[in-house]
């Protein structure tokens, strides 16, 4: 895994750990909530209920699954017509960081996705 302090003194100065609220609070809270619950204020008009994000380490047996959340977020990237979630492009873009995510291989990845999964991890109970 990538250390997130490290991280941040290589990559662009406007992708900090905080940029994974930011764009949690713009991609995100609408349907999720502000708290990743899946009550957000849109939720209600939605034909499923958005999923509760806080418990994405409890049904991944106590370990955050952050690979796998990054490759839904990365899923998403210009789906159009594909469910309700939005276009993830800005997130997709800019600088990238290497990943491991456990298999031993670094892996170009945007660094926004890195810091929304990140922050998705601190929405987890302790």
């Amino acid at each position: 895994m990538i250390c997130l302090s490290a991280l941040a003194a290589c990559v662009d100065p406007e992708a900090s750990p905080d940029t994974g609220a930011a764009d949690y609070a713009a991609y995100c809270a609408a349907c999720h909530g502000t708290t990743g619950s899946g009550d957000g204020e849109a939720a209600a008009g939605l034909s499923r209920k958005p999923a509760d994000l806080t418990t994405l380490s409890a049904k991944n047996g106590g370990e955050f699954p952050t690979t796998r959340v990054m490759a839904q977020i990365w899923g998403y990237a210009g789906a159009k017509g594909r469910g309700v979630m939005p276009d993830f492009g800005p997130l997709l873009q800019g600088e990238l960081v290497p990943y491991d995510g456990g298999d031993g291989i670094e892996t170009p990845t945007p660094i926004r996705l890195v810091l929304l999964a990140e922050y998705l991890k601190t929405l987890q109970p302790q």
